[in-house]
């Protein structure tokens, strides 16, 4: 009976130890935080990181808002397919050369710490021009680019919600940000992107009053596709710049990550 009983305690101390050891390989460690040239970076690592360690990197993150990880349906599809998730919090800029420099930075700390030199950019609503400014710098490092709702051009809205960050940024005046916009719009640099044969996706409503598809993701569409390029559009009719299902449960943005992390 003594022997029996004692069995019995061996057992279940290992079946306990078992699902202890699977629930810590389920779960992704936790979110790391380091500073880049005064800047917080954030890096939430994958349980069981994919061979050459593919990130995507998100914006916008402001304050600390790395508002990907709160969307369980896109970061848990995203990290166990050890993706990993990254951003950079440098506030409320919009795409101008100096804080496209700064997301360089942040890009090199990645690339030290082991992860994929080229990463799929991730940019929902004002992180799309953010992203895409840095991608048509950086043609070459990037293996896609995907945005929600995404800011793409800088002349939409006007100078993308608030003229006040915008001309912060650039540090210029609106005359002369639009005077020169044929060289700081992304939306009109889309040409090294296309030679890199670098793949994009964006999932908007045509309803959306605060980034307007039409002087968004659909000029985006149609000038990528101009220039050579491949860009997937899931319109959502009727919707506009709302966080919801439609936008953050959508498989069609999962399986693009999914496939193009794959094939990196």
């Amino acid at each position: 009976m003594f022997h029996i009983m004692i069995g019995k305690r061996i057992c279940l101390l290992l079946i306990a130890s078992l699902h202890g050891l699977l629930a810590a390989a389920s779960e992704p460690p936790k979110l790391e935080s380091f500073d880049v040239d005064g800047h917080k970076a954030y890096l939430q690592a994958a349980p069981q990181p994919a061979k050459g360690k593919p990130w995507i990197w998100y914006a916008p993150t402001v304050k600390g808002n790395f508002i990907i990880l709160r969307h369980k349906m896109y970061a848990d599809a995203i990290l166990n397919a050890g993706i990993a998730i990254a951003s950079y919090d440098l506030g409320e800029v919009r795409g101008a050369p100096g804080s496209t420099g700064k997301f360089s930075l942040f890009y090199d700390a990645m690339v030290k710490r082991g992860y994929s030199a080229k990463p799929i950019l991730l940019g929902q609503s004002r992180g799309g021009i953010m992203t895409l400014a840095w991608a048509v710098r950086n043609p070459d490092k990037v293996t896609a680019w995907a945005g929600i709702y995404p800011v793409c051009n800088l002349a939409s809205y006007p100078l993308v919600f608030s003229k006040n960050e915008t001309l912060a940024d650039y540090g210029m005046d609106e005359a002369a940000i639009r005077a020169k916009l044929g060289e700081l719009n992304p939306i009109a640099n889309l040409d090294g992107l296309a030679k890199n044969k670098v793949p994009m996706f964006s999932v908007h409503g045509d309803n959306d009053r605060t980034v307007p598809y039409d002087d968004n993701t659909l000029l985006l569409k149609q000038r990528y596709e101009a220039a050579g390029g491949t860009c997937e559009v899931k319109v959502i009719p009727g919707r506009g710049h709302e966080v919801s299902p439609a936008f953050f449960q959508c498989q069609e943005l999962v399986d693009f990550i999914l496939k193009h992390a794959a094939g990196r």
